[in-house]
């Protein structure tokens, strides 16, 4: 078995670690997020180089984490971080009997931070204006085609995500046959270029670093509260364009859908935790109506 580094640590609150490290998963397909046995693996780029990391709860509720790769010291480093440490979910006041017990029920939810900007990015923008199947396939195509295999003891079929030089080297052909139309294509060929700078904005946070984000042609609000959620724990970035979460939230908190402006309102007593208010209607149990068909994923592979 190839060498490896390993951590525990033992967090002084309740942690739910699948809930927590559940953003971060791009479909069960997903080749660098698996789960396998009784561990949780991840692939990712580091400012050292690739890491894979498995995570595993122990009997007395530390968290035991094992890494291998160029990056294994900072991904273990990481790991407070990664599973809600830095996150303040006791500051949080609901204005809602549905928020009120979600927040109730499910103590160890928290927001994570993986300090990591550019691994968000790419997903996030295949999300773009198209369906989780649409934007999942081609992200399992870019990572298996363009990413290196990941390092150590993996699962099978885990890769790390392509770094901005492998997704600046990717033929307009390839990006076809991912399913990628051109203007997804050019937001990340464009994050790609700037890609070590945009790094920056995990260490800003917040607002700051939303707007450091969008920035880069092809990087609206959507996308950037997106990666915000994910790379540094921001519980305020709420995901407005979304196609759905409007009209989730509508239903769930006034018996009504609603348009951005309309949840901008009603999402307004939570500032400075308005997407933690979001995450706790998404996993309330909570199902909005349904009216219409569903929206048609489109194969662009084939225009």
């Amino acid at each position: 078995m190839p060498e490896h580094l390993a951590r525990e640590w033992a967090p002084d609150f309740p942690l739910d670690l699948a809930g927590v490290l559940a953003p971060l998963r791009r479909g069960a397909g997903d080749p660098t997020f698996q789960r396998a046995g009784e561990g949780i693996w991840r692939v990712g780029t580091t400012p050292d180089g690739p890491a894979t990391t498995v995570l595993r709860r122990l009997p007395d509720g530390a968290v035991r984490a094992l890494a291998w790769g160029a990056g294994a010291q900072w991904a273990l480093d990481g790991l407070p971080a990664l599973l809600g440490a830095d996150d303040r979910p006791e500051e949080f006041v609901a204005h809602h009997p549905l928020v009120a017990d979600a927040h109730r029920r499910l103590p160890g939810l928290r927001f994570g931070s993986s300090r990591r900007v550019w691994d968000q990015l790419v997903p996030a923008v295949l999300e773009q204006k198209v369906t989780g199947t649409e934007a999942r396939r081609s992200w399992r195509e870019l990572c298996r085609r363009f990413g290196d295999p990941a390092p150590g003891p993996v699962p099978a079929g885990m890769r790390v995500p392509p770094t901005p030089a492998q997704i600046r080297a990717v033929p307009d052909w390839e990006w076809h046959r991912a399913g990628v139309d051109s203007a997804r294509r050019r937001a990340i060929l464009a994050c790609a270029a700037v890609a070590h700078r945009l790094e920056k904005a995990a260490e800003l946070g917040g607002h700051e670093g939303r707007e450091l984000l969008r920035r880069v042609p092809g990087i609206g609000v959507w996308t950037a509260a997106e990666v915000a959620q994910r790379a540094w724990g921001d519980p305020d970035a709420v995901s407005f364009g979304d196609f759905h979460i409007p009209t989730v939230v509508g239903w769930a908190l006034l018996g009504r859908p609603l348009d951005d402006a309309g949840m901008l309102d009603v999402l307004a007593p939570y500032v400075p935790q308005r997407q933690r208010a979001v995450r706790y209607v998404e996993v309330s149990g909570f199902r909005r109506p349904r009216f219409g068909p569903r929206f048609s994923p489109r194969d662009y592979r084939a225009m």
